[in-house]
């Protein structure tokens, strides 16, 4: 089997995800995409009519982020016209399967180079929903729209399972707390310190005038005791009339009949809603050696696994698991940890499940401070995990997050 190797990591900056307030929520998706793909580009010296293949992410795949989002913002970015594209959805985890993805395709022998990526913009979901609303449409739920396989796994609100999961596994508000103000803490330094600086490039608007450059969410200034301050956020939503009788809560009790859900999720300890993009370049060793590319790590090994739909968020612990025995490797082996701070529940249960080095996890703070564009996190995780190997020296990184459904995709990647 072929090498995949990992040639570049770009992503834009995080963006607020609000209409008419986020520096970029007033850039049509496509652009955002269009600019990490020139990017890949223009740092590469990268001959687009070799490229096989853009394997592309994102969640919302609906009015302005959909047909093909991976294809047409290749177009857009001036790529040559034999690059194809492709657009897939896995909720949160896409931007790490796009990787998986591009990684197979290459470790098969059949294609030598692919982009892999994703873009969301939570601005522009935050505005579907406004017209949805206006419209009288019903917001999207999570479910199959099948009432008897919905019976059997029903499905709640993220939120809500985030709070179910605390209560269930008895992590308390405080340590929850604790942890959003280390990924405050710890993105406050990386951005001082320029650790981000190899793979952030900035987003200018159609006139050329730049319209981010910068981190947009972090808040340095975030304290323990404003935090215990903030108020949850899913104690109503938990209780919100879905028709018929229906509740989030109901619908996770109807699993776990006698769990009393106790609300510790608010604004600072869940991820936050951003706008953003990110592209990984891979190829073949042979591609690599014949355009004169230097690899900046490999692809070892891959994972996905599902586990269950109803609390949603438990499923990075066994793919992990699995990801690391895939590799050979233990958990000793993994000098970088990312995972994606959905929920400070998802990260706190991760460290505690495996038992892992604090120090290792999320070194340089995680969605929690950075925020979570849903289909390009995955993409901007390996990225960022490739960075702090190449800063730190370490050899091994492990990425992979929670996703809609109860599943979870991870990645092993190795510095070279």
């Amino acid at each position: 089997m072929s090498e995949a190797y990992i040639i570049d990591a770009v992503r834009t900056p995080r963006g607020i995800g609000k209409p008419g307030k986020g520096a970029l929520s007033h850039l049509h998706p496509q652009h955002l995409a269009a600019t990490v793909l020139a990017a890949i580009r223009d740092r590469n010296n990268l001959d687009t009519a070799t490229v096989d293949d853009i394997v592309w992410s994102t969640s919302t795949q609906e009015g302005k982020q959909g047909g093909d989002l991976g294809r047409m913002a290749a177009l857009a970015a001036g790529y040559d016209i034999k690059a194809s594209g492709t657009t897939l959805d896995r909720f949160c985890g896409g931007g790490i399967s796009t990787v998986n993805f591009a990684a197979a395709s290459v470790m098969s022998g059949m294609e030598d180079c692919v982009i892999a990526g994703g873009t969301e913009m939570m601005s522009y979901q935050q505005q579907l929903s406004a017209e949805r609303a206006n419209a009288g449409l019903p917001q999207r739920m999570m479910g199959s729209g099948n009432p008897e396989l919905d019976a059997l796994h029903p499905q709640s609100h993220q939120g809500v399972c985030g709070d179910a999961i605390a209560t269930m596994e008895g992590i308390s508000r405080e340590a929850l707390d604790a942890l959003a103000l280390v990924s405050q803490q710890r993105a406050d330094k990386a951005i001082k310190e320029g650790r981000f600086a190899r793979s952030v490039v900035p987003v200018h608007n159609p006139d050329g005038s730049v319209a981010l450059d910068r981190e947009e969410f972090p808040r340095p200034e975030t304290t323990a005791e404003g935090l215990a301050a903030l108020k949850p956020s899913f104690t109503a939503l938990a209780d919100f009339d879905l028709g018929d009788g229906t509740t989030f809560r109901k619908q996770i009790n109807r699993r776990y009949p006698d769990l009393e859900i106790q609300h510790f999720h608010h604004a600072g300890n869940s991820s936050g809603v951003v706008d953003g993009a990110a592209a990984v370049l891979l190829t073949s060793k042979d591609y690599a050696d014949k355009h004169g590319l230097k690899p900046r790590g490999r692809i070892v090994a891959y994972a996905n696994i599902g586990d269950d739909p109803t609390l949603m968020l438990n499923a990075p612990v066994p793919a992990a698991k699995k990801v690391l025995e895939k590799a050979g490797l233990g958990k000793e082996d993994i000098d970088v940890w990312e995972i994606n701070e959905a929920f400070a529940v998802v990260a706190e249960k991760f460290i505690r499940d495996l038992d892992l080095d604090r120090e290792k996890v999320n070194i340089n703070g995680g969605a929690m401070a950075l925020g979570h564009p849903i289909g390009a996190t995955g993409s901007m995780l390996i990225g960022t995990a490739l960075d702090e190997l190449e800063r730190s020296g370490g050899r091994y990184g492990l990425v992979t997050m929670c996703a809609a459904g109860g599943m979870a995709p991870a990645i092993i990647i190795e510095r070279i």
